[in-house]
């Protein structure tokens, strides 16, 4: 504020307050110049107002969801479960789906094996009968 300005140069405000408003006014522009000339260039460099809409857009998406949004508790072991926790109960369900159609997919199999193994059987059979007759 002025007030703290002129009590930093209180001598030269006594002596004279109009020129130490106008050096006061003067610092302020300059400072606020300067202040807002960084911030652009900041803004430059770092792509900030790119990245600025783009989370002016994720929290505009936000707002139309309607799910619960996740809240750090604090403690990292809770926050790490209540995170994963629906994430593996997904994967859990995804590979027993998995495991029934393996399970379904070696049963046929299984049979397929057997079955070849009795005709294998029933030709050797044959074999041998063709066999004693020809003899």
């Amino acid at each position: 504020s002025y007030q703290r300005f002129a009590n930093c140069y209180c001598c030269f405000y006594k002596l004279q307050p109009e020129m130490t408003r106008s050096i006061y006014d003067q610092f302020i522009s300059q400072l606020q110049t300067s202040i807002k000339e960084e911030i652009q260039e900041v803004k430059d460099e770092g792509n900030l107002e790119l990245l600025f809409n783009s989370l002016d857009k994720i929290v505009e998406e936000a707002k139309n969801r309607e799910e619960p949004v996740w809240r750090p508790s604090g403690i990292p072991e809770e926050d790490i479960c209540s995170a994963m926790v629906p994430y593996l109960l997904k994967h859990r369900a995804y590979l027993q789906k998995i495991l029934k159609e393996k399970e379904e997919e070696n049963r046929k199999v299984a049979e397929s094996v057997l079955a070849g193994r009795d005709r294998i059987a029933e030709l050797q059979q044959l074999i041998q009968a063709r066999k004693h007759a020809w003899q």
